[in-house]
């Protein structure tokens, strides 16, 4: 007896070990081996992001037009409002990815980071002599990505850094619940006016080389559920509609019962 009760304890040890080896992220990876990203993966501008555009110097009253126009662009059916050069306006990118800026015109920014965007903008500024040392800071307004499926808060999330990685966002979601299957995780990406889909697997470290690992702008990330939570969900389903039928099968016959007792 007892040494079949050990039998137990261990098989049940084991399977508790392949349990969390399923479940673990980067499985076999090797530790202390660096392994070089390729590229920057920075976020880059395209049509129809929402841009800040601010143009510093050491001499405030010699930035104040390219700050000022821009400000009053965009509140200029306000009445009540008042010019100054810490408003800012929130510049949307046009489909051909570019934007308008006060003074300097018409700039190409698609396909740019944010710092590749500001560089141009001071070149073209110390290009039109008004500004000898111009600073400029460019920002996204409201870059977001979306979570989904099975994770523990599902939703959109704001992209505060210039790289965010997948599992950035899925910390940001809570990560995987139980439920979600760690080698089914659907990335959906738009770009150059078409939509892809890519599949990760978590539990292998090549996804780290991976030209989908960083995310840009309006991803979705699907996390797919297992089958167990398939199966959880159609018993619930099963169970609603029995129970409905029940229900609907008890209120006839106690109708019947009544109308029987009144005669």
């Amino acid at each position: 007896m007892k040494y079949f009760s050990f039998c137990i304890l261990g098989a049940l040890l084991l399977a508790s070990c392949a349990t969390n080896r399923r479940a673990a992220y980067l499985q076999e990876a090797r530790a202390d081996q660096p392994v070089p990203i390729e590229q920057d993966y920075q976020i880059r501008i395209k049509p129809l992001d929402r841009l800040t555009v601010t143009v510093n110097s050491k001499n405030p009253e010699l930035a104040a037009p390219f700050n000022a126009a821009s400000s009053y662009n965009s509140l200029s059916n306000n009445p009540n409002y008042t010019s100054t050069t810490s408003a800012l306006q929130i510049l949307t990118v046009d489909k051909e990815g570019r934007i308008q800026l006060p003074i300097i015109g018409e700039v190409d920014c698609s396909g740019l980071t944010r710092d590749e965007l500001a560089k141009k903008i001071e070149e073209d500024i110390r290009a039109k002599k008004m500004v000898n040392d111009p600073i400029v800071v460019v920002q996204f307004a409201d870059v977001k990505f979306s979570v989904l499926g099975e994770v523990a808060r599902p939703g959109q999330f704001s992209i505060t850094k210039d790289r965010i990685s997948l599992f950035d966002a899925l910390a940001m979601a809570g990560d995987l619940t139980i439920f979600g299957q760690r080698d089914n995780v659907a990335l959906i990406r738009e770009e150059n006016g078409q939509r892809t889909i890519h599949y990760f697997d978590l539990k292998d470290p090549q996804i780290l080389a991976s030209p989908y690992f960083y995310l840009q702008q309006d991803d979705v990330i699907y996390v797919t559920p297992n089958k167990y939570k398939a199966q959880s969900g159609e018993i619930n389903q099963n169970r609603s509609f029995y129970l409905s039928i029940i229900s609907t099968v008890v209120s006839v016959a106690t109708l019947i019962v009544t109308i029987t007792k009144i005669k």
